[in-house]
């Protein structure tokens, strides 16, 4: 597989799971997070650091709103919830054991 092909191919499967996760506004970010250590705010923070190497600035908020499909702050309030003690308690074990 040459180069070009490799990067379109990435770029679909990215692409791919970032519409899935626009319409999954049922999983939360810290189930994500308890479950496989990444959520959607790291996809846009991996997506912000990618541009950068290619000098493209972007910050926080313009990096999540490509990820979330809107603006951060706009996603929260219609589909954040509350996290319960339990997924906190989940969240804290997990940052403990990755470090």
């Amino acid at each position: 597989m040459d180069e070009r092909t490799r990067t379109e191919i990435e770029a679909a499967v990215y692409r791919r799971l970032r519409d899935h996760l626009q319409k999954r506004t049922d999983v939360q970010n810290i189930d994500m997070m308890n479950q496989s250590g990444f959520c959607r705010n790291c996809l846009s923070r991996w997506y912000a650091e990618a541009a950068e190497t290619h000098g493209i600035s972007l910050d926080k908020p313009a990096s999540r709103a490509i990820v979330y499909g809107m603006p951060f702050d706009e996603w929260k309030d219609l589909h954040q919830l509350e996290a319960t003690e339990e997924q906190r308690r989940k969240f804290a074990e997990s940052q403990e054991h990755s470090h």
